[in-house]
């Protein structure tokens, strides 16, 4: 599949962003790996190389130009500091700036699991497992997951299969603390980037 010169533009603008900052002394802050002059940065399980030089994959396969522009900016927006207790969990649309991807974000991640995974609650649970999610016990919720998109970017999913009165519904939740790791556009993928791995299996 050919890449959009557009992304190729700013995939290459953000290697020459990275090169020109100390990456690899934002390993820690980042919860990252170092090989060589590459950062070593898990996303949802699959782990990636950043260096200035390039994004790829540790398993070799392709990148995605949504992947490339998650990982470069988590590399570049890395805060100082780390986010100081409490750290609460959030919905996309509690972010400052999340405001014109709302209706994106919940359309292609909470409407569409609700779509798929409604009335298929073990699917859904099977599924998270595979994904390396790791199930929470909640009183409101019949499931509860967490993932790891990044390892400074949590991710909770808490779902409600349909019964006799109520339709599914599900929502995503991040950590405040997300938005100093990454802007609104890639959070928001993050979350469709979610859904379409736990949908994968049954496009394939």
């Amino acid at each position: 599949m050919a890449t959009s010169p557009v992304f190729e533009q700013t995939y290459r603008r953000y290697l020459d962003q990275i090169g020109a900052i100390e990456h690899l002394a934002r390993a820690g802050r980042l919860g990252a790996g170092i090989d060589g002059e590459a950062l070593v940065i898990p996303l949802y399980e699959r782990i990636y190389k950043v260096s200035a030089a390039r994004i790829e994959a540790l398993d070799g396969g392709r990148v995605t130009d949504a992947v490339r522009v998650i990982l470069a900016r988590y590399v570049l927006n890395c805060p100082q500091r780390p986010a100081q207790a409490p750290d609460p969990w959030v919905s996309y649309r509690e972010f400052k700036d999340a405001a014109p991807l709302v209706f994106y974000f919940k359309a292609n991640t909470n409407k569409t699991l609700e779509n798929h995974f409604g009335g298929r609650l073990g699917l859904l649970k099977q599924r998270c497992r595979d994904l390396g999610g790791v199930e929470e016990p909640h009183q409101s919720y019949d499931l509860s997951v967490r993932f790891s998109a990044l390892p400074k970017v949590p991710v909770m999913l808490n779902f409600n299969d349909r019964d006799d009165l109520f339709p599914p519904a599900c929502s995503v939740l991040y950590r405040k603390s997300a938005e100093s790791y990454l802007d609104m556009e890639c959070l928001a993928m993050t979350g469709t980037l979610l859904c379409g791995k736990l949908l994968r299996a049954d496009s394939t």
